[in-house]
């Protein structure tokens, strides 16, 4: 693992009206690296994300992209640094055959018209660099695939602009479990390909079986991040996210709800 974080989030906060939604939060997320963010519903895991994404601009503190402090005002500011995020309900077009979900809204054009041949052959590279054979024909439309190869083209299109950071909001949520362990193998994929992927989860299994990282967040405040190793168990992790500590590990002082 790169000793040096490739995005790095540091004391930052945020507000809505009178609710302080995250508290001098802080996070790293390594290339190569998957970091799982976990954390009960309201820990503020969507909240963080979305300052990430440009959704929700922070209020104050920093975040460092590939060692520069960077504003990330909007979502295409995130974007241009090469951060992507899938959430859960994938946004493809159930209608659009996959090419066209991938280009959708940065279609390739020569002479005016649209260039089929190269989004055609820039989709089967994007799709084989991650070692997916479950997609008969990228001209499939997207209505009629299963949940989890639905799940590989929404990971497809955000890995096709050279995307450095992705984070999956929640990837098996609705999936069984042979589309469950797809998925799975392919966020290992992602990671080693050297992107440094964010994992949302509520899956304790997979998280301890994909993750290199743990970040886990406790009424807006980051509570542990810590390496995934053959200690880490399923009960530190629950402790973690219902108490925000387990042990020495965690938050030590009493936090106010």
């Amino acid at each position: 693992m790169s000793q040096t974080p490739l995005l790095e989030v540091s004391k930052v906060n945020k507000r809505f009206g009178p609710v302080h939604v995250l508290h001098d939060v802080d996070l790293k997320m390594y290339p190569g690296t998957v970091t799982a963010l976990i954390g009960d519903n309201g820990a503020g895991k969507s909240t963080l994300v979305k300052s990430i994404a440009g959704i929700h601009p922070i209020d104050s503190g920093t975040i460092t992209f590939d060692g520069e402090a960077v504003t990330i005002d909007n979502p295409k500011d995130a974007s241009a640094l090469g951060i992507e995020v899938v959430y859960q309900d994938l946004a493809l077009c159930e209608n659009l055959d996959i090419v066209q979900n991938l280009f959708l809204g940065r279609e390739l054009t020569e002479r005016g018209l649209l260039d089929e041949k190269t989004m055609e052959q820039r989709t089967r590279e994007t799709l084989a660099s991650l070692s997916v054979r479950t997609i008969k024909s990228v001209r499939q439309r997207v209505s009629s695939l299963s949940g989890g190869q639905r799940q590989t083209v929404a990971i497809a299109k955000a890995v096709l602009w050279d995307s450095k950071v992705v984070i999956l909001d929640e990837p098996t949520a609705a999936l069984g479990v042979a589309q469950t362990e797809q998925v799975n193998k392919l966020v290992r994929r992602l990671a080693e390909k050297g992107i440094a992927v964010g994992l949302i989860s509520h899956n304790m299994n997979d998280v301890i079986a994909v993750s290199d990282r743990v970040a886990v967040m406790y009424l807006g405040r980051m509570a542990a991040d810590i390496e995934v190793t053959e200690t880490t168990s399923n009960e530190q992790l629950v402790e973690l996210i219902t108490s925000g500590r387990s042990g020495d590990v965690g938050i030590q002082e009493e936090v106010n709800q």
